[in-house]
Protein backbone atom coordinates (compact mmCIF):
# COMPACT_ATOMS: atom_id res chain seq x y z
CA UNK A 1 0.00 0.00 0.00
CA UNK A 2 2.81 2.36 -0.93
CA UNK A 3 0.35 5.06 -2.08
CA UNK A 4 -1.97 4.74 0.92
CA UNK A 5 -3.57 8.08 1.79
CA UNK A 6 -2.78 9.58 -1.62
CA UNK A 7 -5.21 10.75 -4.29
CA UNK A 8 -4.16 10.28 -7.91
CA UNK A 9 -5.81 12.10 -10.80
CA UNK A 10 -5.43 10.42 -14.20
CA UNK A 11 -6.35 11.93 -17.56
CA UNK A 12 -7.38 9.61 -20.37
CA UNK A 13 -8.40 7.06 -17.75
CA UNK A 14 -11.16 5.20 -19.60
CA UNK A 15 -9.00 2.66 -21.40
CA UNK A 16 -5.50 1.42 -22.17
CA UNK A 17 -2.65 2.68 -20.03
CA UNK A 18 -4.90 5.11 -18.16
CA UNK A 19 -7.30 2.37 -17.08
CA UNK A 20 -4.45 0.08 -16.04
CA UNK A 21 -2.90 2.88 -14.00
CA UNK A 22 -6.19 3.59 -12.26
CA UNK A 23 -6.64 0.00 -11.16
CA UNK A 24 -2.96 -0.60 -10.39
CA UNK A 25 -2.44 2.58 -8.39
CA UNK A 26 -5.62 1.85 -6.45
CA UNK A 27 -4.17 -1.56 -5.60
CA UNK A 28 -1.16 0.36 -4.25
CA UNK A 29 -3.48 2.23 -1.89
CA UNK A 30 -4.46 5.40 -3.77
CA UNK A 31 -7.89 6.92 -4.27
CA UNK A 32 -8.43 7.73 -7.93
CA UNK A 33 -9.93 10.61 -9.90
CA UNK A 34 -10.69 9.33 -13.39
CA UNK A 35 -11.02 11.92 -16.14
CA UNK A 36 -11.68 11.56 -19.86
CA UNK A 37 -13.94 12.92 -22.56
CA UNK A 38 -17.69 12.99 -21.94
CA UNK A 39 -18.24 10.27 -24.54
CA UNK A 40 -16.11 7.89 -22.47
CA UNK A 41 -18.37 8.15 -19.40
CA UNK A 42 -19.54 4.53 -19.53
CA UNK A 43 -16.02 3.20 -19.96
CA UNK A 44 -14.83 5.34 -17.04
CA UNK A 45 -17.57 3.88 -14.87
CA UNK A 46 -16.33 0.37 -15.62
CA UNK A 47 -12.82 1.36 -14.54
CA UNK A 48 -14.16 3.13 -11.45
CA UNK A 49 -15.93 -0.07 -10.42
CA UNK A 50 -12.62 -1.93 -10.63
CA UNK A 51 -10.95 0.75 -8.50
CA UNK A 52 -13.67 0.48 -5.87
CA UNK A 53 -13.29 -3.31 -5.89
CA UNK A 54 -9.81 -2.76 -4.43
CA UNK A 55 -11.38 -0.88 -1.51
CA UNK A 56 -10.36 2.58 -2.72
CA UNK A 57 -12.51 5.56 -3.64
CA UNK A 58 -13.09 6.59 -7.24
CA UNK A 59 -14.77 9.56 -8.88
CA UNK A 60 -15.31 10.11 -12.60
CA UNK A 61 -15.27 13.61 -14.08
CA UNK A 62 -15.52 14.46 -17.80
CA UNK A 63 -12.70 16.65 -19.07
CA UNK A 64 -11.39 18.21 -22.27
CA UNK A 65 -7.68 18.71 -21.59
CA UNK A 66 -7.47 21.28 -24.40
CA UNK A 67 -9.95 23.63 -22.70
CA UNK A 68 -8.33 25.74 -19.96
CA UNK A 69 -11.57 26.74 -18.26
CA UNK A 70 -12.83 23.16 -18.19
CA UNK A 71 -9.52 21.84 -16.87
CA UNK A 72 -9.56 24.34 -14.02
CA UNK A 73 -13.19 23.54 -13.21
CA UNK A 74 -12.44 19.81 -13.13
CA UNK A 75 -9.50 20.39 -10.81
CA UNK A 76 -11.75 22.30 -8.41
CA UNK A 77 -14.42 19.60 -8.56
CA UNK A 78 -11.90 16.80 -8.04
CA UNK A 79 -10.28 18.60 -5.12
CA UNK A 80 -13.65 19.24 -3.50
CA UNK A 81 -14.56 15.57 -3.83
CA UNK A 82 -11.24 14.14 -2.59
CA UNK A 83 -9.76 16.86 -0.41
CA UNK A 84 -6.59 17.26 -2.44
CA UNK A 85 -4.73 15.92 -5.47
CA UNK A 86 -1.37 14.44 -4.50
CA UNK A 87 -0.40 12.97 -7.87
CA UNK A 88 -1.34 14.06 -11.39
CA UNK A 89 -0.81 11.58 -14.23
CA UNK A 90 -0.98 13.31 -17.61
CA UNK A 91 -1.93 10.36 -19.77
CA UNK A 92 -4.49 11.71 -22.27
CA UNK A 93 -3.24 11.40 -25.82
CA UNK A 94 -4.18 10.94 -29.46
CA UNK A 95 -2.47 9.35 -32.44
CA UNK A 96 -3.62 9.34 -36.06
CA UNK A 97 -1.05 7.94 -38.47
CA UNK A 98 0.08 10.14 -41.35
CA UNK A 99 3.17 10.95 -43.36
CA UNK A 100 4.36 14.44 -42.57
CA UNK A 101 4.11 15.53 -46.21
CA UNK A 102 0.44 14.47 -46.22
CA UNK A 103 -0.46 15.80 -42.77
CA UNK A 104 -3.22 18.39 -42.60
CA UNK A 105 -3.00 21.35 -40.28
CA UNK A 106 -6.07 20.35 -38.26
CA UNK A 107 -4.52 16.99 -37.34
CA UNK A 108 -1.24 18.64 -36.39
CA UNK A 109 -3.05 21.12 -34.14
CA UNK A 110 -5.18 18.41 -32.50
CA UNK A 111 -2.12 16.37 -31.53
CA UNK A 112 -0.34 19.34 -30.01
CA UNK A 113 -3.49 20.54 -28.25
CA UNK A 114 -4.11 17.19 -26.54
CA UNK A 115 -0.62 15.71 -26.15
CA UNK A 116 1.33 18.85 -25.30
CA UNK A 117 -0.91 21.75 -24.32
CA UNK A 118 -3.04 19.35 -22.29
CA UNK A 119 -0.04 18.56 -20.10
CA UNK A 120 0.62 22.24 -19.46
CA UNK A 121 -3.02 23.09 -18.72
CA UNK A 122 -3.56 20.19 -16.32
CA UNK A 123 -0.22 20.69 -14.60
CA UNK A 124 -0.76 24.42 -14.13
CA UNK A 125 -4.24 23.77 -12.74
CA UNK A 126 -2.98 21.43 -10.00
CA UNK A 127 0.14 23.42 -9.08
CA UNK A 128 -1.42 26.02 -6.72
CA UNK A 129 -2.49 23.39 -4.19
CA UNK A 130 0.78 21.47 -4.53
CA UNK A 131 2.77 24.65 -3.97
CA UNK A 132 0.67 25.48 -0.92
CA UNK A 133 1.46 22.08 0.60
CA UNK A 134 5.06 22.07 -0.60
CA UNK A 135 4.56 18.59 -2.04
CA UNK A 136 3.26 16.91 -5.17
CA UNK A 137 4.03 14.45 -7.92
CA UNK A 138 3.41 14.81 -11.63
CA UNK A 139 3.93 11.90 -14.02
CA UNK A 140 3.72 12.57 -17.76
CA UNK A 141 3.12 9.67 -20.12
CA UNK A 142 5.41 10.39 -23.06
CA UNK A 143 6.62 7.76 -25.55
CA UNK A 144 9.70 6.24 -27.15
CA UNK A 145 8.48 8.08 -30.24
CA UNK A 146 9.61 11.26 -28.53
CA UNK A 147 13.15 9.89 -28.35
CA UNK A 148 13.78 9.19 -32.03
CA UNK A 149 10.65 9.61 -34.13
CA UNK A 150 8.74 6.93 -35.99
CA UNK A 151 7.58 6.78 -39.61
CA UNK A 152 4.01 8.06 -40.01
CA UNK A 153 4.14 9.38 -36.44
CA UNK A 154 6.24 12.49 -36.90
CA UNK A 155 3.57 14.82 -35.51
CA UNK A 156 2.88 12.47 -32.57
CA UNK A 157 6.61 12.09 -31.91
CA UNK A 158 7.00 15.86 -31.87
CA UNK A 159 4.32 16.17 -29.20
CA UNK A 160 5.97 13.48 -27.09
CA UNK A 161 9.35 15.16 -27.41
CA UNK A 162 7.59 18.27 -26.15
CA UNK A 163 6.21 16.26 -23.22
CA UNK A 164 9.74 15.17 -22.29
CA UNK A 165 11.02 18.74 -22.49
CA UNK A 166 8.12 20.07 -20.42
CA UNK A 167 8.94 17.42 -17.82
CA UNK A 168 12.54 18.60 -17.57
CA UNK A 169 11.69 22.28 -17.34
CA UNK A 170 8.84 21.87 -14.85
CA UNK A 171 11.18 19.78 -12.69
CA UNK A 172 13.78 22.56 -12.68
CA UNK A 173 11.21 25.23 -11.91
CA UNK A 174 9.35 23.33 -9.19
CA UNK A 175 11.94 21.20 -7.41
CA UNK A 176 12.65 23.77 -4.71
CA UNK A 177 8.95 23.75 -3.89
CA UNK A 178 8.86 20.04 -3.19
CA UNK A 179 7.14 19.09 -6.44
CA UNK A 180 8.54 16.20 -8.47
CA UNK A 181 7.96 15.97 -12.23
CA UNK A 182 8.93 12.90 -14.24
CA UNK A 183 7.91 11.14 -17.43
CA UNK A 184 7.51 7.58 -18.62
CA UNK A 185 8.31 6.65 -22.20
CA UNK A 186 6.42 3.46 -23.06
CA UNK A 187 7.59 1.35 -25.95
CA UNK A 188 5.14 -0.75 -27.92
CA UNK A 189 2.21 -1.33 -25.57
CA UNK A 190 -0.72 -3.43 -26.75
CA UNK A 191 -3.43 -0.94 -26.01
CA UNK A 192 -6.19 -0.29 -28.53
CA UNK A 193 -3.85 2.29 -30.09
CA UNK A 194 -0.95 -0.15 -30.17
CA UNK A 195 -3.06 -2.90 -31.70
CA UNK A 196 -4.27 -0.54 -34.40
CA UNK A 197 -0.69 0.31 -35.29
CA UNK A 198 0.35 -3.36 -35.44
CA UNK A 199 -2.59 -5.14 -37.01
CA UNK A 200 -0.54 -7.82 -38.78
CA UNK A 201 0.70 -10.76 -36.72
CA UNK A 202 4.05 -10.72 -38.53
CA UNK A 203 4.56 -7.09 -37.50
CA UNK A 204 3.84 -7.94 -33.87
CA UNK A 205 6.26 -10.84 -34.00
CA UNK A 206 8.94 -8.67 -35.58
CA UNK A 207 8.74 -5.96 -32.94
CA UNK A 208 8.51 -8.47 -30.11
CA UNK A 209 11.70 -10.04 -31.43
CA UNK A 210 13.38 -6.63 -31.52
CA UNK A 211 13.07 -6.21 -27.74
CA UNK A 212 15.56 -7.65 -25.27
CA UNK A 213 12.68 -9.36 -23.42
CA UNK A 214 11.24 -10.78 -26.66
CA UNK A 215 7.73 -9.53 -25.98
CA UNK A 216 5.52 -6.51 -26.49
CA UNK A 217 4.24 -4.54 -23.54
CA UNK A 218 0.87 -4.63 -21.82
CA UNK A 219 -0.77 -1.62 -20.13
CA UNK A 220 -0.07 -3.21 -16.75
CA UNK A 221 3.67 -2.94 -17.43
CA UNK A 222 3.43 0.82 -16.91
CA UNK A 223 1.90 0.54 -13.43
CA UNK A 224 5.04 -0.30 -11.44
CA UNK A 225 7.14 2.56 -12.83
CA UNK A 226 4.23 4.99 -12.31
CA UNK A 227 3.79 3.89 -8.70
CA UNK A 228 7.53 4.31 -8.15
CA UNK A 229 7.51 7.87 -9.50
CA UNK A 230 4.39 8.70 -7.48
CA UNK A 231 5.82 7.51 -4.17
CA UNK A 232 8.60 8.34 -1.73
CA UNK A 233 10.69 5.54 -3.28
CA UNK A 234 11.68 8.07 -5.95
CA UNK A 235 12.68 10.73 -3.42
CA UNK A 236 15.80 11.74 -5.38
CA UNK A 237 14.35 11.41 -8.88
CA UNK A 238 12.96 14.37 -10.81
CA UNK A 239 13.13 15.68 -14.35
CA UNK A 240 13.68 12.19 -15.75
CA UNK A 241 12.09 10.40 -18.71
CA UNK A 242 12.27 6.67 -18.04
CA UNK A 243 11.96 4.19 -20.90
CA UNK A 244 9.52 1.35 -20.26
CA UNK A 245 10.04 -0.66 -23.40
CA UNK A 246 11.29 -4.16 -22.66
CA UNK A 247 14.70 -3.29 -24.04
CA UNK A 248 13.67 -1.91 -27.40
CA UNK A 249 15.66 1.29 -26.94
CA UNK A 250 18.77 1.95 -24.86
CA UNK A 251 19.31 5.72 -24.71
Amino acid sequence: MILKGKTVMITGASRGIGAALAEGMAAAGADIVLTDLEREADAMTVVANKVEATGQRAVCIPIDVTNKARVEAVMEEATAAMGQIDVLVNNAGVLALSRLDELDEKTWDLHFDVNAKGIMLCTNAVLPQMKERGAGRIVNIASLAGRQGIEQQGHYAATKATAITLTRVYAQELGREGIYVNALCPGIIMTEMGQNNLQKQEDREYWAGATALRRLGEPEDIVGPAVFLSSDLSGFVTGQAINVCGGLYFH
